[in-house]
């Protein structure tokens, strides 16, 4: 759970909250008891302003990465036999 301050409180210790955020993800600052803005460092920042790629573009990274085909692994026969190849059910 990040500590929580409240504006008044950050704004006469921000030296010190600045300071403390090598050791915390961050802060969360509070207006009336309600959470309202997050006081982070810059380095964390930019990690979450990073592009990130969309889940199969991942997998293709993945895939590119580990040549699964030469370890006899190739994705494209892993769920060959998953399915059932059945009908269904009778009504």
């Amino acid at each position: 759970m990040p500590e929580r301050y409240s504006i008044a409180e950050a704004r006469n210790n921000l030296p010190r909250l600045v300071h403390r955020l090598g050791q915390h993800r961050h802060f969360v600052l509070t207006r009336r008891g309600e959470p309202v803005a997050v006081l982070m460092s810059l380095e964390r920042y930019q990690m979450m302003l990073e592009e990130r790629p969309d889940f199969w573009q991942a997998v293709q990274r993945f895939r590119a990465g580990n040549r699964l085909a030469e370890h006899g692994n190739d994705l494209a026969d892993a769920f060959e036999d998953v399915r059932d190849p059945s009908p269904g059910r009778e009504d």
